[in-house]
């Protein structure tokens, strides 16, 4: 018979420029238990509304600095026709941003390991121009090895 457990903890990301950044590295690195489970998943959280999470390309940096034209592009920079903007031009387009990529990710764990695809990485979209540090709630469930 199996035992299934839970861990949870916190990630800090210190704070990035306006972007698309790959921290999937980050991630792996903080959950020094992640080896101790067999299979399973991992849930990332994000604690913001103005930043978001993703699963994309991780080989071609071009596809982060393109997904960040995109939504420049569709959405803009500043806020342009938004009511909300007591916290900067920036942050209503940081709240849409967040809103239709999402918050948080749920990823198998096989063999200790991120079951990501050969060119999968985790990003962080960060969608504000001057943001802060970034916390993200890991919840770790599964069987041990």
């Amino acid at each position: 018979m199996s035992h299934r457990y839970w861990q949870q903890q916190r990630i800090q990301l210190p704070p990035k420029a306006q972007g698309f950044h790959l921290i999937s590295d980050d991630i792996e690195r903080q959950l020094t238990r992640l080896a101790e489970f067999e299979v399973g998943l991992l849930h990332l959280q994000l604690l913001h509304t103005s930043a978001s999470l993703s699963l994309n390309e991780n080989a071609d940096a071009d596809v982060r600095r393109d997904l960040h034209w995109f939504l420049q592009q569709q959405i803009g920079q500043f806020a342009d026709g938004f009511l909300h903007t007591c916290e900067g031009p920036d942050d209503m387009p940081a709240h849409v941003c967040a809103s239709l990529l999402g918050t948080s990710l749920t990823i198998a764990i096989e063999d200790g390991r991120l079951a990501l695809g050969t060119w999968q990485g985790i990003y962080l979209g960060e969608h504000r121009l001057q943001a802060g540090s970034r916390q993200i709630i890991a919840t770790l469930h599964g069987e041990p090895r």
